[in-house]
Protein backbone atom coordinates (compact mmCIF):
# COMPACT_ATOMS: atom_id res chain seq x y z
CA UNK A 1 0.00 0.00 0.00
CA UNK A 2 1.35 3.37 -1.07
CA UNK A 3 2.45 6.07 2.12
CA UNK A 4 -0.70 8.30 2.42
CA UNK A 5 0.35 12.04 2.93
CA UNK A 6 -1.60 14.79 4.55
CA UNK A 7 -1.10 17.93 3.26
CA UNK A 8 -1.78 21.19 4.58
CA UNK A 9 -1.41 24.80 3.14
CA UNK A 10 -3.92 27.72 2.71
CA UNK A 11 -2.34 28.23 -0.74
CA UNK A 12 -4.48 26.16 -2.91
CA UNK A 13 -2.22 26.71 -5.78
CA UNK A 14 1.00 25.28 -3.90
CA UNK A 15 -1.21 22.40 -2.47
CA UNK A 16 -2.08 21.37 -6.48
CA UNK A 17 1.62 21.77 -7.42
CA UNK A 18 2.42 19.33 -4.45
CA UNK A 19 -0.46 17.11 -4.39
CA UNK A 20 0.64 16.57 -8.72
CA UNK A 21 4.42 15.90 -7.26
CA UNK A 22 3.82 13.34 -4.65
CA UNK A 23 0.97 11.63 -6.97
CA UNK A 24 3.72 11.35 -9.40
CA UNK A 25 6.15 9.73 -6.80
CA UNK A 26 3.45 7.05 -5.66
CA UNK A 27 1.89 8.93 -2.79
CA UNK A 28 -1.24 9.06 -1.86
CA UNK A 29 -2.47 12.52 -0.95
CA UNK A 30 -5.46 14.27 0.74
CA UNK A 31 -4.81 18.23 1.65
CA UNK A 32 -6.79 20.52 3.14
CA UNK A 33 -6.43 24.53 4.07
CA UNK A 34 -7.50 24.14 7.67
CA UNK A 35 -5.41 23.43 11.33
CA UNK A 36 -8.50 22.25 12.49
CA UNK A 37 -9.20 19.66 9.89
CA UNK A 38 -5.72 18.54 9.69
CA UNK A 39 -5.93 17.83 13.56
CA UNK A 40 -9.09 15.89 13.35
CA UNK A 41 -7.50 13.44 10.50
CA UNK A 42 -4.38 12.77 12.53
CA UNK A 43 -6.61 12.22 15.66
CA UNK A 44 -9.10 9.99 13.57
CA UNK A 45 -5.88 7.62 12.33
CA UNK A 46 -5.38 8.75 8.79
CA UNK A 47 -2.21 9.81 7.19
CA UNK A 48 1.61 7.93 7.44
CA UNK A 49 3.17 12.00 7.08
CA UNK A 50 2.00 15.12 7.82
CA UNK A 51 3.64 17.95 5.03
CA UNK A 52 1.88 21.53 6.82
CA UNK A 53 2.78 24.86 6.34
CA UNK A 54 2.80 26.44 9.91
CA UNK A 55 0.38 29.55 9.27
CA UNK A 56 -3.23 28.74 7.77
CA UNK A 57 -4.96 31.70 7.95
CA UNK A 58 -5.46 32.84 11.55
CA UNK A 59 -3.96 29.45 13.21
CA UNK A 60 -0.84 27.74 13.76
CA UNK A 61 0.03 24.38 13.32
CA UNK A 62 2.54 24.90 15.93
CA UNK A 63 -0.41 24.94 18.61
CA UNK A 64 -1.64 22.07 17.06
CA UNK A 65 1.32 19.71 16.78
CA UNK A 66 1.55 18.53 20.73
CA UNK A 67 -2.12 17.41 20.40
CA UNK A 68 -0.88 15.37 17.20
CA UNK A 69 1.94 14.30 18.90
CA UNK A 70 -0.29 12.70 21.54
CA UNK A 71 -2.53 10.58 19.47
CA UNK A 72 0.37 9.79 16.94
CA UNK A 73 3.37 10.11 18.40
CA UNK A 74 5.47 8.02 16.10
CA UNK A 75 3.65 10.02 13.07
CA UNK A 76 6.48 12.31 11.25
CA UNK A 77 5.96 15.99 10.64
CA UNK A 78 7.51 17.97 8.23
CA UNK A 79 6.87 21.76 8.38
CA UNK A 80 7.24 24.70 5.82
CA UNK A 81 7.24 28.07 6.19
CA UNK A 82 7.88 31.14 4.18
CA UNK A 83 9.32 33.22 7.31
CA UNK A 84 12.44 31.14 7.02
CA UNK A 85 13.99 32.42 10.46
CA UNK A 86 16.26 30.69 13.00
CA UNK A 87 12.96 30.93 15.81
CA UNK A 88 10.81 29.29 13.02
CA UNK A 89 13.13 26.21 12.56
CA UNK A 90 13.38 25.91 16.89
CA UNK A 91 9.75 26.26 17.23
CA UNK A 92 9.74 23.67 14.69
CA UNK A 93 12.12 21.65 16.57
CA UNK A 94 10.63 22.40 20.43
CA UNK A 95 7.08 21.20 18.66
CA UNK A 96 8.52 17.52 17.77
CA UNK A 97 8.59 18.02 13.72
CA UNK A 98 10.16 15.57 12.06
CA UNK A 99 11.63 18.09 9.89
CA UNK A 100 11.56 21.77 8.67
CA UNK A 101 12.01 22.70 4.94
CA UNK A 102 12.13 26.47 4.30
CA UNK A 103 9.91 28.13 1.17
CA UNK A 104 10.77 28.87 -1.37
CA UNK A 105 12.06 25.32 -1.23
CA UNK A 106 13.76 23.01 -4.28
CA UNK A 107 11.33 20.79 -4.84
CA UNK A 108 13.58 17.57 -4.95
CA UNK A 109 15.00 18.61 -1.71
CA UNK A 110 11.28 18.38 -0.22
CA UNK A 111 10.74 15.00 -2.01
CA UNK A 112 13.87 13.73 -0.38
CA UNK A 113 12.52 14.62 3.46
CA UNK A 114 9.30 12.88 2.70
CA UNK A 115 11.54 9.79 1.61
CA UNK A 116 13.65 9.88 4.44
CA UNK A 117 10.41 10.30 6.92
CA UNK A 118 9.19 7.68 5.42
CA UNK A 119 11.60 5.36 4.78
CA UNK A 120 10.26 2.79 7.50
CA UNK A 121 10.99 1.65 11.30
CA UNK A 122 14.13 -0.12 12.48
CA UNK A 123 14.30 -3.33 11.77
CA UNK A 124 14.23 -6.30 14.35
CA UNK A 125 18.17 -6.58 14.91
CA UNK A 126 18.10 -2.51 15.61
CA UNK A 127 15.06 -2.98 18.05
CA UNK A 128 16.95 -5.35 19.59
CA UNK A 129 20.00 -3.38 19.90
CA UNK A 130 17.68 -0.49 20.62
CA UNK A 131 16.35 -2.12 24.01
CA UNK A 132 20.32 -3.40 24.71
CA UNK A 133 20.96 0.19 24.64
CA UNK A 134 18.16 1.35 26.65
CA UNK A 135 18.89 -0.72 29.66
CA UNK A 136 22.88 -0.11 29.38
CA UNK A 137 22.59 3.64 29.20
CA UNK A 138 21.35 3.29 33.10
CA UNK A 139 24.55 1.43 33.64
CA UNK A 140 27.12 3.46 35.72
CA UNK A 141 29.81 1.54 33.05
CA UNK A 142 29.39 0.33 29.42
CA UNK A 143 31.39 -2.25 27.47
CA UNK A 144 32.34 -6.03 27.70
CA UNK A 145 35.99 -5.95 26.16
CA UNK A 146 38.66 -7.82 27.95
CA UNK A 147 40.27 -4.07 29.23
CA UNK A 148 36.96 -3.31 30.42
CA UNK A 149 36.68 -6.87 32.55
CA UNK A 150 39.75 -6.21 34.10
CA UNK A 151 38.71 -3.18 35.33
CA UNK A 152 35.15 -4.79 36.87
CA UNK A 153 37.07 -7.29 38.32
CA UNK A 154 39.14 -5.02 40.57
CA UNK A 155 35.92 -2.92 41.18
CA UNK A 156 34.36 -5.78 42.44
CA UNK A 157 36.72 -6.71 44.89
CA UNK A 158 37.31 -3.25 46.53
CA UNK A 159 33.69 -1.54 46.24
CA UNK A 160 33.03 -2.79 49.29
CA UNK A 161 35.57 -1.72 51.30
CA UNK A 162 37.54 1.80 52.58
CA UNK A 163 40.71 1.08 50.97
CA UNK A 164 42.17 4.35 49.19
CA UNK A 165 41.55 3.60 45.06
CA UNK A 166 43.77 5.79 42.68
CA UNK A 167 42.43 5.58 39.07
CA UNK A 168 44.42 6.52 36.49
CA UNK A 169 43.56 6.77 32.49
CA UNK A 170 43.44 9.37 30.01
CA UNK A 171 40.95 12.70 30.09
CA UNK A 172 37.40 11.39 29.48
CA UNK A 173 37.92 7.96 30.05
CA UNK A 174 35.44 7.88 32.68
CA UNK A 175 37.46 7.95 36.23
CA UNK A 176 34.73 10.38 37.73
CA UNK A 177 31.89 7.76 36.33
CA UNK A 178 34.12 4.64 38.18
CA UNK A 179 34.43 6.59 41.53
CA UNK A 180 30.85 7.23 41.77
CA UNK A 181 30.30 2.84 40.71
CA UNK A 182 32.14 2.91 43.88
CA UNK A 183 30.66 4.78 46.23
CA UNK A 184 27.23 3.77 44.47
CA UNK A 185 28.12 -0.09 45.46
CA UNK A 186 29.60 0.52 48.86
CA UNK A 187 28.86 0.55 52.34
CA UNK A 188 28.85 4.28 51.96
CA UNK A 189 26.48 4.80 49.53
CA UNK A 190 23.61 6.73 51.72
CA UNK A 191 26.40 9.09 52.69
CA UNK A 192 27.42 11.86 50.26
CA UNK A 193 29.80 11.74 46.83
CA UNK A 194 31.91 15.19 46.69
CA UNK A 195 34.30 16.18 44.05
CA UNK A 196 37.54 18.01 43.98
CA UNK A 197 39.29 18.91 41.37
CA UNK A 198 43.48 19.42 42.60
CA UNK A 199 44.77 21.10 39.55
CA UNK A 200 46.99 24.43 40.16
CA UNK A 201 45.71 23.85 43.62
CA UNK A 202 48.47 25.92 46.24
CA UNK A 203 48.89 25.13 49.74
CA UNK A 204 46.64 27.64 51.18
CA UNK A 205 43.93 26.44 48.93
CA UNK A 206 44.55 22.93 50.46
CA UNK A 207 43.84 23.79 53.79
CA UNK A 208 40.59 25.89 52.99
CA UNK A 209 39.28 23.68 49.94
CA UNK A 210 39.60 20.32 51.81
CA UNK A 211 40.00 21.45 55.68
CA UNK A 212 38.49 24.18 56.21
CA UNK A 213 34.78 24.38 57.92
CA UNK A 214 33.09 24.37 54.54
CA UNK A 215 35.87 22.05 53.07
CA UNK A 216 35.28 18.84 50.60
CA UNK A 217 36.33 16.40 54.03
CA UNK A 218 33.95 18.47 55.47
CA UNK A 219 31.27 17.63 53.01
CA UNK A 220 31.93 14.24 52.99
CA UNK A 221 32.24 13.68 56.08
CA UNK A 222 30.66 9.62 56.23
CA UNK A 223 31.07 8.98 52.54
CA UNK A 224 33.22 9.52 49.79
CA UNK A 225 35.61 11.97 48.50
CA UNK A 226 37.04 11.85 44.78
CA UNK A 227 40.24 14.22 44.52
CA UNK A 228 40.80 14.71 40.63
CA UNK A 229 43.82 15.25 38.78
CA UNK A 230 45.95 14.86 41.71
CA UNK A 231 48.94 14.57 39.36
CA UNK A 232 48.88 18.35 38.48
CA UNK A 233 49.63 19.44 42.55
CA UNK A 234 52.70 21.70 42.57
CA UNK A 235 55.28 20.24 45.21
CA UNK A 236 54.49 22.44 47.80
CA UNK A 237 50.77 21.27 47.38
CA UNK A 238 52.04 17.64 47.48
CA UNK A 239 53.72 18.12 50.90
CA UNK A 240 50.95 19.44 52.22
CA UNK A 241 48.75 17.02 51.32
CA UNK A 242 51.28 14.21 52.28
CA UNK A 243 51.19 15.96 55.90
CA UNK A 244 47.85 16.34 56.18
CA UNK A 245 47.08 12.68 55.45
CA UNK A 246 48.77 12.10 57.78
CA UNK A 247 47.43 13.19 60.26
CA UNK A 248 44.78 11.38 62.11
CA UNK A 249 42.97 14.14 63.31
CA UNK A 250 42.92 16.05 60.42
CA UNK A 251 41.27 13.33 58.56
CA UNK A 252 37.61 12.70 59.05
CA UNK A 253 35.61 9.85 58.59
CA UNK A 254 35.91 9.72 54.88
CA UNK A 255 36.69 6.95 52.11
CA UNK A 256 39.23 8.64 49.50
CA UNK A 257 39.52 7.66 45.62
CA UNK A 258 42.06 10.27 43.69
CA UNK A 259 42.23 10.34 39.74
CA UNK A 260 45.54 11.26 37.52
CA UNK A 261 45.30 11.69 33.59
CA UNK A 262 49.21 10.72 33.87
CA UNK A 263 50.94 7.33 35.49
CA UNK A 264 52.02 8.94 38.94
CA UNK A 265 54.83 6.02 39.38
CA UNK A 266 56.50 7.40 36.20
CA UNK A 267 56.75 11.02 37.79
CA UNK A 268 57.74 10.16 40.72
CA UNK A 269 60.54 7.98 39.18
CA UNK A 270 61.41 11.48 37.55
CA UNK A 271 61.22 13.37 41.16
CA UNK A 272 58.18 15.38 40.41
CA UNK A 273 55.98 13.77 42.51
CA UNK A 274 56.89 12.77 46.52
CA UNK A 275 57.22 9.37 46.88
CA UNK A 276 55.12 9.12 50.39
CA UNK A 277 52.31 10.51 49.11
CA UNK A 278 52.27 8.33 46.01
CA UNK A 279 52.26 5.48 48.45
CA UNK A 280 49.43 7.15 50.64
CA UNK A 281 47.30 7.10 46.86
CA UNK A 282 48.29 4.09 45.58
CA UNK A 283 46.32 1.50 47.82
CA UNK A 284 44.78 0.34 44.94
CA UNK A 285 45.55 0.72 41.88
CA UNK A 286 43.28 0.83 38.59
CA UNK A 287 43.58 1.84 35.22
CA UNK A 288 40.98 3.00 32.80
CA UNK A 289 42.01 1.63 30.04
CA UNK A 290 41.40 4.45 26.36
CA UNK A 291 38.83 4.35 24.07
CA UNK A 292 41.15 2.62 21.41
CA UNK A 293 42.36 -0.29 23.44
CA UNK A 294 38.92 -1.09 23.40
CA UNK A 295 36.93 -0.64 20.03
CA UNK A 296 34.85 -3.42 20.59
CA UNK A 297 32.86 -1.45 23.35
CA UNK A 298 32.79 1.65 20.69
CA UNK A 299 29.02 0.22 19.37
CA UNK A 300 27.21 -0.24 22.60
CA UNK A 301 28.82 3.10 23.76
CA UNK A 302 27.57 4.63 21.14
CA UNK A 303 24.15 3.10 21.20
CA UNK A 304 23.65 4.26 24.64
CA UNK A 305 24.55 7.67 24.19
CA UNK A 306 21.83 8.22 21.82
CA UNK A 307 19.98 6.40 24.09
CA UNK A 308 20.86 9.17 26.46
CA UNK A 309 20.48 12.02 23.79
CA UNK A 310 16.94 11.21 23.22
CA UNK A 311 16.36 11.24 26.82
CA UNK A 312 17.61 14.87 27.39
CA UNK A 313 15.49 15.92 24.19
CA UNK A 314 17.79 15.21 20.92
CA UNK A 315 15.91 13.53 18.13
CA UNK A 316 15.52 10.24 18.79
CA UNK A 317 18.44 8.47 16.34
CA UNK A 318 20.15 4.84 15.07
CA UNK A 319 23.25 4.25 14.03
CA UNK A 320 23.95 1.80 10.76
CA UNK A 321 26.21 -0.99 10.61
CA UNK A 322 28.75 1.38 8.40
CA UNK A 323 28.54 3.88 10.97
CA UNK A 324 29.76 1.92 14.05
CA UNK A 325 32.52 0.43 11.42
CA UNK A 326 33.88 3.79 11.09
CA UNK A 327 33.58 4.85 14.78
CA UNK A 328 35.65 1.80 15.74
CA UNK A 329 38.25 3.19 12.99
CA UNK A 330 39.14 6.52 14.32
CA UNK A 331 41.40 6.49 17.60
CA UNK A 332 39.41 9.15 19.82
CA UNK A 333 42.00 10.88 21.64
CA UNK A 334 38.93 12.12 23.56
CA UNK A 335 37.86 8.91 24.33
CA UNK A 336 34.35 8.27 25.52
CA UNK A 337 33.32 11.96 26.32
CA UNK A 338 34.50 12.74 22.58
CA UNK A 339 32.16 9.90 21.44
CA UNK A 340 29.69 11.03 23.44
CA UNK A 341 29.87 14.33 22.00
CA UNK A 342 30.13 13.67 18.79
CA UNK A 343 26.60 11.07 18.64
CA UNK A 344 25.07 13.93 20.69
CA UNK A 345 26.21 16.62 17.58
CA UNK A 346 24.94 13.46 15.24
CA UNK A 347 21.77 12.90 16.93
CA UNK A 348 20.53 16.83 16.99
CA UNK A 349 21.83 18.02 12.84
CA UNK A 350 21.23 15.04 11.07
CA UNK A 351 18.59 14.76 8.96
CA UNK A 352 17.70 11.36 8.63
CA UNK A 353 16.52 8.67 11.65
CA UNK A 354 19.49 6.13 11.11
CA UNK A 355 22.59 7.59 10.66
CA UNK A 356 25.17 6.46 8.49
CA UNK A 357 28.76 5.75 7.97
CA UNK A 358 29.27 9.05 5.52
CA UNK A 359 27.58 11.77 8.34
CA UNK A 360 30.26 10.27 11.09
CA UNK A 361 32.74 11.19 8.87
CA UNK A 362 31.18 14.65 8.59
CA UNK A 363 31.47 14.87 12.46
CA UNK A 364 34.81 13.44 12.65
CA UNK A 365 35.95 16.00 9.95
CA UNK A 366 34.15 19.13 12.00
CA UNK A 367 35.56 17.31 15.42
CA UNK A 368 39.33 17.38 13.77
CA UNK A 369 39.55 20.48 12.14
CA UNK A 370 40.14 22.65 15.06
CA UNK A 371 42.64 20.18 16.71
CA UNK A 372 44.56 20.08 12.70
CA UNK A 373 44.65 23.79 12.55
CA UNK A 374 45.77 24.27 16.62
CA UNK A 375 48.78 21.98 16.04
CA UNK A 376 49.29 24.21 12.70
CA UNK A 377 49.36 21.30 9.99
CA UNK A 378 49.87 22.79 6.51
CA UNK A 379 49.76 21.53 2.87
CA UNK A 380 51.54 22.94 0.71
CA UNK A 381 48.81 21.79 -2.07
CA UNK A 382 45.63 19.77 -2.31
CA UNK A 383 47.13 16.83 -3.43
CA UNK A 384 49.46 16.92 -0.22
CA UNK A 385 46.57 17.45 1.83
CA UNK A 386 44.97 14.06 0.62
CA UNK A 387 48.31 12.21 0.97
CA UNK A 388 48.35 12.95 4.71
CA UNK A 389 44.46 12.30 5.25
CA UNK A 390 45.22 9.13 3.33
CA UNK A 391 48.48 8.47 5.48
CA UNK A 392 46.10 8.91 8.89
CA UNK A 393 43.82 6.72 7.51
CA UNK A 394 46.24 4.13 7.09
CA UNK A 395 48.12 4.95 10.39
CA UNK A 396 44.58 4.47 12.28
CA UNK A 397 44.49 0.89 10.91
CA UNK A 398 47.94 -0.39 12.31
CA UNK A 399 48.47 -4.02 11.13
CA UNK A 400 44.76 -4.18 9.30
CA UNK A 401 43.94 -2.35 6.81
CA UNK A 402 40.98 0.35 7.17
CA UNK A 403 37.25 -0.09 7.13
CA UNK A 404 36.03 -1.38 3.18
CA UNK A 405 34.55 1.91 1.49
CA UNK A 406 38.14 4.08 1.16
CA UNK A 407 37.36 5.72 -1.92
CA UNK A 408 33.61 6.91 -1.16
CA UNK A 409 34.69 7.87 2.57
CA UNK A 410 37.66 10.26 0.33
CA UNK A 411 35.38 11.16 -2.20
CA UNK A 412 32.49 12.37 0.14
CA UNK A 413 35.21 14.56 2.02
CA UNK A 414 36.21 15.94 -0.92
CA UNK A 415 32.37 16.03 -2.63
CA UNK A 416 30.37 17.29 0.30
CA UNK A 417 32.38 20.67 1.03
CA UNK A 418 32.97 21.58 -2.52
CA UNK A 419 29.23 21.32 -3.27
CA UNK A 420 28.28 22.87 0.24
CA UNK A 421 30.86 25.73 -0.71
CA UNK A 422 29.51 26.34 -4.18
CA UNK A 423 25.44 26.08 -2.97
CA UNK A 424 26.66 28.72 -0.64
CA UNK A 425 28.18 31.25 -3.16
CA UNK A 426 24.97 30.69 -5.25
CA UNK A 427 22.68 31.21 -2.86
CA UNK A 428 20.87 28.02 -2.86
CA UNK A 429 20.13 28.15 -6.97
CA UNK A 430 21.30 24.70 -8.08
CA UNK A 431 21.16 25.65 -12.08
CA UNK A 432 24.25 28.17 -11.23
CA UNK A 433 26.02 25.54 -8.54
CA UNK A 434 25.92 23.14 -11.15
CA UNK A 435 26.97 25.19 -13.88
CA UNK A 436 29.79 27.02 -11.66
CA UNK A 437 30.99 22.67 -11.05
CA UNK A 438 30.53 22.29 -14.29
CA UNK A 439 28.09 18.99 -14.00
CA UNK A 440 24.79 18.75 -15.02
CA UNK A 441 21.90 19.41 -12.67
CA UNK A 442 20.26 16.02 -12.21
CA UNK A 443 24.25 15.06 -11.34
CA UNK A 444 24.13 17.98 -8.76
CA UNK A 445 21.04 16.61 -7.47
CA UNK A 446 21.79 13.16 -6.79
CA UNK A 447 25.11 13.85 -4.98
CA UNK A 448 22.89 16.44 -3.04
CA UNK A 449 20.70 13.69 -1.70
CA UNK A 450 23.41 10.95 -1.73
CA UNK A 451 25.75 13.12 0.80
CA UNK A 452 22.72 14.62 2.81
CA UNK A 453 23.61 17.99 2.45
CA UNK A 454 20.50 20.61 3.16
CA UNK A 455 19.39 23.02 0.75
CA UNK A 456 16.93 26.07 -0.08
CA UNK A 457 17.12 29.44 -1.20
CA UNK A 458 17.63 32.12 1.29
CA UNK A 459 19.45 29.95 3.63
Amino acid sequence: MNARILLADDDSSLRFVLSQALGKEGYAVRATGNVATLSKWVRDGEGDLVLSDVYMGEDCVFDALPGMRAARPNLPVIVMSAQSTVATALSAAGAGAYDYVPKPFDLDELMAAVKRALSGGPDAKTRAQASKAEKEERLPLIGRSAAMQDVYRVMARVSGTDLTVLIEGESGTGKERVARALHDHGRRAAAPFITLSLAGASAAQLDRDLFGAEGAFAQANGGTLFLEDVDELTSEAQTRLSGLLHSETARPNVRLIVAAHRNLATLMRQGAFRQDLFYQLNVVPMRLPPLRERRDDIGDLARAFLVRAKREGLPDKTLDASAIERLKGYDFPGNVRELENLLRRAAALSPAAVISAREIEHELMVATAPAAAAEGETAASFEQAVHERLTHEFSLAGSTLPAPGLYDRLLAEVERPLIVETLQATRGNQIRAAAVLGINRNTLRKKIQALGIRTGRGD
